[in-house]
């Protein structure tokens, strides 16, 4: 990976990215007042069953398609793959989650002169929106899913610094621990046929649902 190449991606990963990841737990916050997450071994627990039921076999071969639809400048392909993964928001939060941070990294690709996004629609899903600036960035795709999922892990973990709540050290250590998950998940997005792809998470639909209508809450989802 050339050097520019790595500061692109470094730069899209950060958590200082104005999207407002930050903002957002993915239900998280739901299973921590349901007491499903309560500690740091039920937190670890929680990403890992994510990583492997949802993002390995929904979220990240979706983003792998979508990098490689850029890439063959297949707009159809690009406008089917947005449409399902949007399609698959299956909670009013979720939705709004992805559409709101696929807005703001569009916004922001736009101003900094990086890529042209109006052809992309006024609902753009975050997947999108990231494969966008892979593509023009010219960033590996590997390294781009690889970036996707650590970027989406380390915010599970800062949730769970948060709000557990764990000490930094803790989180590092539960954020090292996940590295095997994050490559077989990278592993299995990669290689997945259609016919298998699957966003079947009943349990963390009705977390999100839960959410929806929790007092007291932190985060946004």
């Amino acid at each position: 990976m050339n050097a520019a190449a790595l500061l692109h991606l470094l730069q899209l990963a950060s958590p200082a990215l104005p999207i407002g990841g930050y903002s957002y737990s993915q239900a998280l916050e739901a299973a921590l007042d349901a007491g499903v997450v309560h500690d740091a071994g039920s937190g670890r627990a929680w990403i890992a069953r994510y990583l492997e039921q949802v993002a390995a076999h929904w979220d990240a071969p979706l983003f792998w398609r979508l990098l490689k639809a850029f890439e063959a400048r297949d707009d159809a392909s690009v406008a089917l793959w947005s449409e399902r993964f949007l399609a698959s928001r299956d909670s009013a939060e979720f939705r709004a989650e992805t559409v709101q941070m696929g807005y703001s990294l569009t916004r922001l690709l736009a101003e900094l002169g990086i890529a042209e996004v109006e052809s992309l629609g006024s609902e753009v899903a975050l997947p999108t929106a990231f494969a966008c600036a892979v593509d023009a960035l010219g960033i590996a795709h590997e390294d781009a899913l690889l970036a996707m999922l650590f970027s989406w892990v380390e915010n599970q973990v800062l949730v769970c610094v948060k709000s557990v709540p764990l000490g930094q050290v803790a989180g590092q250590r539960m954020l090292l621990s996940l590295r095997d998950d994050i490559t077989r998940a990278a592993d299995t997005a990669r290689t997945l046929p259609d016919e298998a792809l699957s966003n079947w998470s009943p349990g963390l639909s009705i977390l999100s649902m839960r959410h929806e209508v929790q007092h007291g809450r932190i985060y946004r989802s």
